[in-house]
């Protein structure tokens, strides 16, 4: 199991109020869609359901730090994945995406080669 990835900034509210795991639960349940929070959610609301009742009045506290719409982020849920050690193929299943496209989202979070002499700089 490798190091997780840091989240992008418009993920970081959900991870600090729900933590990496919880974060991409609530990630693959809502993202894509606008979510209505608020601080005196009902009990048999779905986020209620997902993450509890103390977290999502957590959430909507945290809500002006938040998009309207929840992002899908799925660059980042593919690199925690492949860190919690799912193989591609599993983690285009959980995102609705191919194999190839898992491939190119994990690109985005190697890290940079050891030897300085394979890094690459723009316009060289």
């Amino acid at each position: 199991m490798t190091e997780i990835p840091k989240p992008p900034a418009q993920v970081e509210p959900y991870v600090r109020v729900l933590g990496v795991e919880g974060a991409v639960e609530f990630l693959l349940t809502f993202g894509g869609a606008e979510l209505y929070l608020t601080e005196t959610p009902k009990n048999r609301s779905r986020l209620v359901k997902l993450v509890g009742r103390d977290k999502a009045v957590a959430l909507a506290k945290a809500a002006e730090h938040m998009p309207r719409r929840v992002p899908t982020a799925k660059p980042w849920l593919a690199a925690v994945h492949s860190a919690w050690g799912l193989p591609g193929a599993e983690i285009a299943r959980k995102l609705h995406v191919t194999d190839v496209t898992v491939r190119s989202y994990l690109k985005r979070y190697a890290s940079p080669p050891a030897d300085p002499r394979q890094r690459t700089f723009p316009g060289f």
